[in-house]
């Protein structure tokens, strides 16, 4: 007999879990699709760093970009940025003063190159991101 309230217990337990997996599963996922940004609130042009404004009106003119990668295809691999097919993301580095390398700051637009529908700004190699506001 205890035996068979400890069966039903264990599948009790069992269906709360599959249960509670289910329900939660869509809100994980949704979740992950869509940028926060009451976490990540735009920033304004002026806000920007200098480094950050110059790399932003290259990218108005269409170049010359100071980086061989500058204008290469970002994949969106973290999904932090609205989804889209790709291609459509391209980013550009922002100077960062007393590095030797590429450093961690970008830029990243989504649409046409030199008319953008949205840019976004990384100051942490692509953990974060806030949408540049003219």
């Amino acid at each position: 007999m205890l035996q068979a309230v400890a069966i039903r217990a264990y599948k009790a337990m069992g269906a709360c879990v599959l249960g509670a997996a289910v329900t939660l599963a869509p809100v994980v996922v949704s979740a992950r699709q869509l940028p926060d940004t009451a976490a990540n609130p735009p920033i304004s042009l002026a806000e920007l760093p200098p480094q950050g404004r110059a790399t932003y009106a290259l990218i108005h003119e269409g170049g010359p970009f100071p980086y061989d990668k500058d204008g290469s295809v970002f994949g969106n691999r973290e999904r932090l940025l609205p989804l889209k097919k790709r291609g459509y993301y391209r980013e550009y580095t922002v100077r960062t003063p007393g590095v030797r390398h590429r450093g961690a700051r970008r830029i990243v637009c989504g649409g046409a190159p030199r008319t953008p529908d949205a840019c976004y700004f990384t100051s942490d190699h692509y953990a974060s991101f806030r949408e540049i506001r003219e």
